[in-house]
């Protein structure tokens, strides 16, 4: 193999690299109604990835997914909430994304594909209330 043929990234590469430049931007571009949607969206996307890996058997993968999925819950959607303006809002969102986090990790635990559908039910029916509210859909 020469060279410029290990260095090269390929279609796949390509494609990821400009996914990648393009979620970029619409990040940075987002309002913080948008950006909540993308988090949203991009939990239950990982959820998705990892019910497949699960499926064929790829335990690394998986555990890579729902590792993102759980990075998205805790350090994205969850860390967003203000406990003190967002009230009874605020807590119960916190207790439905600690449910969504326990339920990936026993997921994975146990390779346990309902586990999965659970926390994906609960982020979609937030998904659904939030594009509702603020009117933000894709």
């Amino acid at each position: 193999m020469s060279y410029a043929t290990r260095r090269s990234p390929g279609a796949r590469g390509i494609a990821h690299t400009y996914s990648n430049i393009g979620l970029e931007t619409e990040v940075l571009s987002a309002s913080p109604e948008k950006l909540i949607t993308l988090l949203l969206d991009g939990a239950r996307a990982a959820i998705a990835r990892a019910k497949l890996y699960m499926e064929e058997g790829n335990i690394p993968a998986r555990g890579q997914s729902i590792s993102k999925a759980l990075d998205i819950i805790e350090n994205g959607l969850k860390a967003c909430l203000d406990m003190e303006k967002g009230g009874e809002i605020a807590v119960n969102l916190r207790n439905v994304y600690e449910l969504a986090s326990h339920s990936l990790l026993l997921a994975n635990l146990n390779a346990d594909i309902e586990r999965l559908d659970v926390a994906d039910r609960l982020l979609a029916d937030i998904a659904d209330a939030w594009r509702a509210v603020t009117g933000k859909g894709s």
